[in-house]
């Protein structure tokens, strides 16, 4: 390991259930499922309104908030205080695997269908409006400082930022001269900073020039620094006072880490989180969102996992399909965007998500 990289502290100890619960395989990832309805040219999204008649709301026992599977109790009240509805809407449906959800002040979602290399956006009780092709399986987004568009490209391996002509340019596809491997998630600091998640595991090893994964960080003058190597680093989010950098590792350990940072932004340390092992074979620790009093949302095994500040599971938020990412929406945040494999889903909270460092720029 090169002098000055951050290297991976131990994940647990051997002995530890979980750790071998983990290691054993019984979480066999996301358990992505193939749309069935053709490719892009054939494709039929179905704008889902109440009373239109084109679909009816999920079963309930569907969508309400279900038994904890890993010690067989939900803590209700945990999520009592959380949560307005428990039911899911579906805004639209017909998609192959929806990702990268972001909340534009406007009045719409963004969100990508990876596999099919297609960005949309979507104000709900409307159809879905394509806003890009060929995006290279663009996956995670979030905004810079100006309101353009940061995607991480995973099939073109490297980071871009998409101008309002629509027009692309790299943030970043190299560190210390050589490519990246698959970026998969971005989030944007308050200071101007693009801070993305880079996991190896996807590439072909012919083609992998980077010896580790990471996490990264490029400042606003476009300088980039690895701030710490994990195995699979997925989604990741900034607490409110941004002191903390969450991210999800995906495999073969399943847990949050916790980067706390100093002023500058630098790692001071790094811990675990919450450990997301599960007995759940369907979905993996993924995308990943804060709300105003720090709790941390985690999409992962059997739905979207809610911990409280101190990394203590209040329960788990279950919808038609597992999701891998959400966003927090509407005029007053309050409105959880899904994007879960073929549909997006939307549930109403009563706490407001995180605001975007440039939805308070644009306020003033």
């Amino acid at each position: 390991m090169p002098p000055g990289r951050p290297g991976l502290p131990p994940i647990r100890p051997a002995s530890s259930p979980l750790a071998t619960l983990a290691r054993s395989g019984s979480s066999t990832g996301r358990g992505r499922s193939r749309s069935p309805i053709g490719d892009g040219s054939e494709r039929r999204f179905q704008c889902c309104r109440r009373g239109s008649g084109k679909w009816t709301r999920p079963r309930a026992g569907s969508s309400l908030l279900r038994q904890d599977a890993l010690d067989g109790r939900m803590r209700m009240a945990g999520l009592d205080t959380i949560l307005e509805t428990t039911a899911a809407e579906r805004p639209a449906t017909g998609f192959v695997f929806t990702e990268g959800p972001l909340w534009h002040p406007d009045g719409y979602y963004y969100f990508a269908d990876v596999r099919s290399s297609v960005f949309y956006r979507l104000r709900l009780g409307q159809a879905p409006e394509t806003v890009r092709t060929g995006t290279g399986e663009g996956n995670g987004t979030t905004f810079d400082l100006q309101g353009r568009l940061v995607v991480c490209e995973g099939g073109n391996r490297r980071v871009t930022r998409w101008s309002n002509d629509r027009q692309s340019e790299v943030v970043m596809d190299r560190y210390e001269g050589k490519r990246i491997n698959r970026p998969n998630d971005v989030v944007c600091k308050s200071d101007g900073s693009i801070w993305f998640t880079d996991p190896g595991l996807r590439v072909p090893l012919a083609d992998k020039e980077l010896p580790h994964s990471g996490v990264y960080a490029v400042e606003p003058d476009g300088a980039s620094r690895l701030v710490a190597e994990f195995e699979y680093p997925n989604g990741l989010a900034f607490s409110p006072d941004e002191r903390v950098l969450y991210v999800a590792n995906t495999r073969h350990a399943q847990y949050i880490h916790a980067i706390e940072l100093d002023g500058a932004g630098n790692m001071v340390r790094r811990r675990i989180f919450a450990d997301m092992s599960s007995e759940e074979t369907d979905g993996v620790p993924d995308g990943m969102k804060v709300d105003i009093e720090g709790r941390v949302y985690c999409t992962g095994p059997g739905g979207t996992w809610v911990f409280a500040p101190d990394g203590s599971r209040l329960g788990i938020i279950r919808t038609p399909e597992v999701p891998a990412n959400l966003a927090f929406g509407g005029p007053d945040l309050k409105t959880i965007f899904f994007t879960a494999r073929t549909s997006v889903y939307t549930l109403r909270s009563k706490v407001p998500g995180q605001p975007h460092p440039w939805y308070r720029l644009r306020a003033k």
